[in-house]
């Protein structure tokens, strides 16, 4: 398949009117064929099968920063306190039950799985997924990014239900985390102002373990500041280049290849799906002010080369 010179990035209006204020970690369920993606302080999860149109939200006690699946279909959510594992109740389809959930989201509560010691207060999870096997990674930060507090760390917590000490630390926004297809190298990225890194690593894919730390791409040379991540089927990374309003995709050896413009300025974090995991869902932040009319909403991208599903998470939650 040959990739579009400017292929067409279009606003998904099914994903709803009112913008997000901080959109983050879209998931692609492919036995739903489903995508599901969080409202960071709204504390919402909020799912969308794509030909059908019909949307749900479910509400968190708390700040819910990324997710997971295992394969019952419970979520495995990294919120403020730890990691949760939450079951998201069904929602009734008849017309008046849909009318009742645009506006009124369904409260659900969790039961927490693990939690790190923070060094410090007012922290909580940010970016995380599964490796190729399964295991959730996870990063945490302090939420007053002004505050350019360096007391954020990356976390394993694996298939027995065991959360690691901190793998990498000194981390002031973690992002961008991703896994080649062959699960060997692992991506991880700092989108803080102060950093804009974008780290590749060795991955022992039986232990679990990352070595070998590099810079893969600075993003001090290039738009934006690195946010949330995908690798598709060619093993090329695909990053989010918040503030800059652009997908930027870099090649194994680090070359940025492709450059997207999409309209919001804030894209956050972006994940392959659809059928044919050919289209490339991208959530956006809205800022607190200066927002224009796309900022917050969640766009489609067909960029010409497909994605690879999602693992889920190994264990029973």
């Amino acid at each position: 398949m040959s990739a579009p010179a400017n292929p067409r990035v279009e606003r998904v209006e099914a994903a709803g009117q009112a913008p997000a204020l901080v959109g983050e970690s879209p998931v692609w369920r492919v036995a739903e064929q489903a995508l599901y993606w969080v409202d960071i302080p709204a504390q919402k999860i909020v799912r969308l099968v794509v030909e059908t149109r019909e949307r749900s939200e479910w509400l968190l006690p708390e700040k819910v920063a990324c997710i997971a699946f295992d394969r019952r279909g419970t979520v495995l959510a990294g919120c403020e306190t730890g990691l949760f594992a939450v079951t998201l109740s069904e929602i009734s389809t008849d017309a008046t039950a849909q009318a009742v959930r645009a506006s009124e989201p369904v409260e659900v509560t969790g039961r927490k799985l693990a939690a790190p010691v923070f060094p410090c207060g007012d922290m909580r999870f940010n970016d995380g997924r599964c490796d190729r096997q399964g295991r959730f990674w996870a990063g945490t930060m302090v939420q007053d990014m002004a505050a350019a507090n360096p007391a954020g760390a990356l976390f394993r917590f694996d298939a027995q239900g065991v959360l690691s000490a901190p793998i990498v630390d000194g981390l002031i926004t973690q992002n961008g985390l991703g896994w080649s297809p062959d699960g060997k190298t692992m991506y991880l990225s700092d989108s803080h102002p102060l950093r804009k890194q974008i780290w590749a690593f060795d991955y022992e894919v039986e232990t679990g373990k990352p070595s070998n730390r590099r810079v893969f791409a600075d993003l001090n040379h290039y738009v934006g500041r690195p946010d949330g991540a995908a690798v598709d089927s060619d093993g090329c990374y695909w990053i989010c280049a918040n503030d800059a309003g652009a997908l930027l995709r870099f090649t194994p050896q680090g070359k940025l290849d492709r450059q997207i413009a999409v309209p919001a300025i804030k894209p956050a974090m972006c994940a392959f799906g659809g059928r044919n995991l050919d289209t490339l869902f991208v959530t956006s932040i809205r800022p607190g002010a200066g927002a224009n009319e796309h900022d917050g909403h969640l766009f489609a991208v067909r960029p010409g080369v497909s994605g690879l599903p999602e693992p889920e998470f190994a264990g029973e939650l």
